[in-house]
């Protein structure tokens, strides 16, 4: 017998929609502890939370859950880029070498910042083995990629770095600025912006952390492309994803929360995700808090990377560290992957699992939703529950 859950939250009368989709996505689509949040012109007009934050359904998500949000976080870890080149501090089209002199190796002496951004730099993975505790080793994982031949000319094609995407951004981050990500991520954009965001997470913190539920296996088709991959680590994708290993269940451990991989592990509420992405969609400005000029905003979001992705095998758009709308992606039985809404101008960074946050600057609108029940997304089984979401958000705008 299915039970009802009411959303708790504000939600503005023309936004009336949006608070019946989050209903619906506990009853038939699974969610089981889930908030979305939406700013328009710098205001919120939808902070809904519902469900609960953990598998026993004992602990009711509550205003302040935090959720871990997989790739969701690489839209963070750009903004930090962004804001240290518009700071002057970070020039994108300089070697990264110039910043991180130990890149240089085995042909990287030249290879640009932007590449990294723009998933072009060849390093989806690490070639050599890697022993499990090495996710929570920097200097082993900086130092590995350092020593590692790209797997393809950089520069010459693009496929997403699933994981070192955030230690290869986040050294530079760090070599620039002094601060690791997750400190610069604190000092410069969640406390002045006050966004609940996180990328390693205080103990402190422990007790409102969302416990990640693992996504059911599609009842339907074959193997999935995860399970495929599983069958041989060794080749490139099996590489990006699977090397080092971790088991599913380290998404609920200290070590995972404590960890700065700031390509997999932020921790944060769906109204910070908003909030940062309203600021980004609102010229760049919130409450008198600046991130970034409008410039920058523009040069970050020209299109850096576009087609089938060498690793995901399917098409895919990046600009600088944002991923970029597809047409074909925003549309009921699509893959539910990259929906960020009809305008052309909309950036952001969906996450492994649900997880999604993104500005529109042709609308003026930031969006946020985070989940702890995972779902695997496949063409033939797509998460809908977020693409649903921005749906009654266009059509409540009359902007669809």
């Amino acid at each position: 017998m299915t039970t009802t859950i009411e959303p708790h939250g504000i939600c503005d009368a023309r936004f009336a929609s949006v608070r019946d989709v989050v209903a619906e996505n506990f009853v038939k689509r699974s969610d089981v502890g889930a908030a979305v949040c939406v700013y328009v012109e710098g205001k919120a007009v939808v902070d809904l939370w519902g469900g609960y934050a953990d598998a026993a359904r004992a602990r009711p998500w509550a205003q302040n859950t935090i959720c871990s949000v997989a790739s969701t976080t690489k839209g963070m870890t750009a903004l930090c880029a962004h804001m240290l080149a518009e700071r002057g501090l970070l020039d994108l089209d300089a070697p990264v070498a110039r910043f991180w002199p130990e890149f240089g190796q085995k042909g990287k002496a030249h290879l640009p910042v932007r590449w990294l951004l723009g998933h072009r730099a060849g390093l989806p993975g690490v070639r050599r083995d890697m022993a499990v505790d090495t996710l929570f080793d920097w200097n082993a994982y900086t130092t590995a990629l350092a020593e590692t031949d790209p797997w393809w000319e950089p520069g010459t094609r693009h496929g997403y770095h699933a994981r070192t995407y955030g230690y290869l951004v986040g050294e530079v981050i760090r070599r620039v600025s002094g601060k690791t990500v997750g400190q610069f991520l604190q000092a410069e954009v969640a406390g002045p912006l006050d966004a609940d965001v996180y990328i390693g997470v205080p103990a402190s913190e422990d007790a409102r952390a969302a416990e990640i539920l693992a996504a059911p296996r599609p009842t339907l088709g074959g193997p999935t492309r995860m399970e495929l991959l599983a069958e041989n680590p060794t080749s490139m994708a099996g590489r990006a994803f699977f090397n080092p290993p971790s088991p599913p269940s380290v998404i609920n451990t200290r070590a995972w929360r404590a960890a700065e991989i700031p390509s997999s592990n932020g921790h944060t509420t769906a109204r910070a995700l908003a909030r940062i992405y309203g600021a980004l969609a609102n010229g760049g400005a919130l409450g008198g808090i600046r991130l970034l000029s409008a410039t920058t905003i523009d040069a970050a979001i020209v299109e850096q990377s576009c087609g089938v992705d060498a690793i995901l095998e399917f098409p895919s758009r990046f600009g600088l560290g944002f991923m970029l709308p597809l047409a074909e992606h925003f549309r009921e039985g699509g893959l539910g992957l990259q929906p960020f809404g009809p305008n052309p101008r909309a950036f952001g960074h969906w996450g492994t699992g649900g997880s999604v946050g993104f500005a529109d600057l042709d609308g003026d609108i930031g969006f946020g939703y985070v989940m702890n029940q995972h779902q695997s997304g496949t063409p033939g089984n797509p998460d809908l529950r977020w693409p649903s979401l921005v749906e009654a958000v266009y059509d409540s705008l009359g902007l669809s």
